[in-house]
């Protein structure tokens, strides 16, 4: 296939501004490349070639093959057919190891972090500092919290992982990968768990290390980075190679149509039209009570967080039926305790939560849910989904009760549902009875999207809806929390996406500290206004 406007290249495309023999090595040459699992077949005849020295995108839609087409470039896979070349040698069935050894680095999309170690201890895994034959602690914890520094990729070194936001997570990912020296640094989705002065100052890192000959290979959804930052760009469909583009030639909506086939609407959306009554109360809560509205009230919240007292500090607002009220900061600053209190994963040390008249505060996850909660975990792998469960089972979680008779699952059942969501959402690849842990991360997403919006809910929390999803994808589930707004539903929407927060919201709150700082309506947000509470510069105006 070919997108309109755009060069494919396929197994025989040449290097960009190439002419024959006289042609630079490319950095990266792969040609048609197949890699099958079972009965899906994540690349067929996929192909890239990458400028030494140069930032290059890789894009597509969920399922496109990205991440596959890119762990068989850093040895996790062998192909079963094509070629791979790096600097000019054929290293085609490489391993893992050969792979680092030669200056290739991936930094992936899921965290492959030991817990129970340390930031340092992660970090210089394999590459440990000694001392008198033993592990030098000390200069361990030095040269990565330097290397933390000088990134801009700030995370204490001597913190456990476990102790780590997700996004503190995702840094020590990207200081992992750089502590080793990649001259080859393949970054899958790097910015989906960062603000946007941290993907301000990775740009910057990347530009940097880009200008000193290291070679860049993106996977991003978030189509306004790879203008920023990228200086080519490759398109696959459907496993395959579909376009190839300078950056400067292009355009987000070029790019989008060239991932889907299709026109996609890409705008911020502000918040929709609402009532005279709505408007004079969206700047504050007075008069307001959630349980009178059906929605979702919480008062003078405290909850504890892993390292923190306070990670919560007597937070309070009310998310109104017909409302999404949207919480924009950088993370690790409680929102994730925000979120988890409210969903019973965590106990509050004081407050209360109401949820449709009735206080919830101390009820399980399960009562809460069958009193209308419904909740889109930030982390899909540990809160969302059981990876080793089908789809369909994993379309029924928590809701496992209302598919059973005496006892027995109604297998029927589970999979009728299974295969209407997954049409629905459209979920790929489209059997039920596939392992979720064999999706593509984007589409693993879509399973518990679509299981928590098709439940009977009073409230949502949606915690990073669309982290790692492709833009038609965000599109989709962008219109389905509208719907929802629109039907009446509460929606408390946390993301680190500020242009999300925006898009959606028709209130805003901001969090730092633990606190909310600022409440206003969407109308008088922007992404200017917004930042300097997210960083903590401009205090809180919030009653």
């Amino acid at each position: 296939m070919k997108a309109s406007g755009a060069a494919p290249e396929g197994a025989h495309g040449a290097t960009p501004g190439a002419g024959g023999a006289s042609s630079p090595v490319p950095a990266v040459r792969m040609t048609g490349v197949d890699k099958r699992f079972g009965a899906v077949q994540a690349n067929r005849g996929a192909a890239i070639s990458v400028a030494s020295g140069e930032i290059h995108a890789l894009v597509g839609e969920n399922g496109a093959g990205k991440s596959t087409l890119m762990k068989v470039l850093s040895g996790m896979l062998v192909p079963d057919a094509g070629t791979i070349a790096v600097g000019g040698r054929d290293v085609t069935g490489w391993t893992t190891a050969q792979a680092i050894a030669a200056g290739v680095g991936m930094v992936h999309q899921h965290f492959m972090l030991i817990p129970t170690l340390t930031v340092a201890e992660n970090v210089v895994l394999g590459r440990e500092p000694a001392s008198v034959g033993t592990f030098d602690r000390a200069r361990a914890l030095h040269d990565v919290d330097e290397l933390s520094k000088q990134s801009g990729l700030i995370v204490p070194a001597d913190r456990l992982v476990a102790d780590l936001s997700v996004g503190e997570a995702q840094r020590v990912e990207i200081l992992k990968t750089l502590y080793r020296g990649a001259r080859i640094l393949l970054l899958d989705e790097p910015t989906a768990v960062l603000s946007p002065p941290e993907v301000t100052e990775l740009w910057g890192v990347l530009r940097r290390v880009r200008d000193a000959g290291t070679t860049i290979i993106l996977i991003t959804h978030k189509l306004d980075e790879v203008m920023a930052v990228t200086e080519q760009i490759t398109v696959m469909r459907q496993g395959m190679t579909v376009a190839r583009m300078a950056t400067r030639e292009t355009t987000p909506e070029g790019i989008a149509h060239a991932m889907v086939g299709r026109e996609v609407d890409l705008a911020v959306r502000g918040a929709r039209v609402r009532s005279e009554e709505e408007a004079r109360d969206e700047g504050g809560e007075e008069g307001v009570r959630g349980e009178e509205r059906g929605a979702l009230s919480v008062q003078n919240l405290v909850v504890r967080g892993a390292r923190v007292e306070r990670a919560v500090n007597d937070v309070s607002f009310t998310v109104r039926a017909g409302e999404i009220l949207g919480i924009a900061g950088v993370e690790g600053n409680g929102q994730t305790e925000l979120l988890e209190a409210i969903a019973g994963l965590r106990r509050a040390t004081s407050g209360e939560i109401v949820l449709g008249g009735k206080v919830v505060t101390n009820e399980s996850v399960r009562a809460r849910g069958d009193a209308g909660l419904s909740h889109i975990p930030e982390d899909r792998h540990q809160r969302g989904l059981v990876l080793e469960y089908s789809v369909a089972d994993n379309l029924i979680l928590g809701q496992q009760h209302r598919f059973s008779s005496r006892g027995a699952m109604d297998r029927h059942a589970v999979a009728s549902n299974g295969a209407t969501q997954i049409a629905a959402f459209d979920i790929r690849p489209t059997d039920p009875a596939l392992a979720v842990r064999t999706l593509s991360g984007g589409n693993q997403q879509k399973v518990v999207i679509a299981r928590e919006l098709s439940r009977d809910f009073i409230a949502l929390l949606a915690a990073q809806p669309t982290r790692g999803v492709d833009v038609g994808a965000i599109e989709f589930i962008h219109d389905a929390l509208r719907k929802a707004r629109d039907a009446g539903k509460a929606i408390l929407l946390v993301s680190a996406e500020l242009r999300e927060v925006l898009s959606l919201s028709d209130r805003i709150a901001v969090m730092y500290g633990g606190r909310i700082v600022a409440m206003m309506p969407r109308a008088e947000a922007s992404e200017e206004i917004l930042g300097p509470y997210m960083t903590g510069a401009r205090k809180s105006t919030a009653a």
